[in-house]
């Protein structure tokens, strides 16, 4: 079985929640936690490291539980086959932030779980209105999100990531194509993903980067709310095509990871 963990905050919980399904559709059978503490931060889930307080909660399969977890807890728990963590978004495009929490991180959970893969796990930029935009340096999505990336490249490079999840560029690439393809809205309030398409296409890049199977022909269907039909096919193609937009430079990654 396929055993994935992300230490994350709410985006966490929009790539993760459909992730079990989307897996299971395409015939896997696998277990996905994600390790909540709402607007987490690389500093916050460093310290936590260092604390060993029960501070997450313990998201499994997409769904929320009552159970409290520290992140060595999570992490000795199981033989998690990939283990991926990201930046909370205000601080994303802030290249100070990332360090050395990033690099300590990898090391602690090379160390708790050895056998794992980590990834990286790049999170996206905000619609041009949403609030949070006051929480950063930059003024419209263009220029964060150019930021976004260079600064989730530069943590895979340090840390020795095995690749990073393009779940950033896959999330940007519907927002700025949503005239073109008939979308309303791709995020629900400015910035979480929209509750069906949203995450939708946040699983799907999540899953076909790290199984490396085609989500072309993904047949899951079972969303949170209603999804037009030819709306989830649109999802499909472009985490298709931001998939194999990051393979060389993800290849890259994986011939020079720890």
């Amino acid at each position: 079985m396929i055993k994935i963990l992300c230490i994350g905050n709410s985006f966490g919980s929009d790539c993760t929640r459909y992730l079990h399904g989307v897996a299971r559709a395409d015939g896997k059978d696998i277990k996905v936690v994600n390790l909540y503490i709402g607007g987490c931060s690389l500093y916050r889930h460093y310290r936590n490291m260092l604390s060993d307080a029960p501070e997450y909660n313990f998201e499994i399969n997409g769904f929320r539980t009552d159970l409290m977890v520290s992140l060595k807890q999570a992490l000795l728990m199981d033989e998690w086959t990939y283990v991926f963590t990201q930046q909370c978004s205000p601080d994303s495009g802030e290249p100070e932030t990332y360090e050395p929490y990033a690099t300590e991180l990898a090391a602690f959970i090379r160390k708790c779980n050895p056998g794992c893969r980590f990834w990286v796990h790049q999170t996206w930029t905000f619609e041009t209105d949403a609030p949070r935009f006051k929480l950063t340096s930059f003024a419209e999505p263009y220029s964060h999100f150019e930021a976004i990336k260079k600064n989730y490249l530069a943590m895979a490079e340090r840390t020795g990531a095995c690749g990073i999840i393009p779940d950033g560029e896959a999330m940007f690439t519907l927002w700025k194509n949503r005239e073109e393809y008939g979308i309303e809205k791709v995020h629900r309030d400015g910035f979480h993903a929209d509750l069906g398409i949203g995450r939708y296409l946040l699983a799907l890049t999540v899953w076909g980067t790290l199984s490396g199977r085609d989500v072309r022909n993904n047949t899951f269907a079972d969303f949170d709310v209603d999804v037009d039909p030819e709306k989830a096919e649109i999802c499909r193609r472009v985490a298709a095509d931001v998939i194999a937009k990051y393979s060389e430079t993800n290849r890259r990654l994986a011939e020079n990871a720890k």
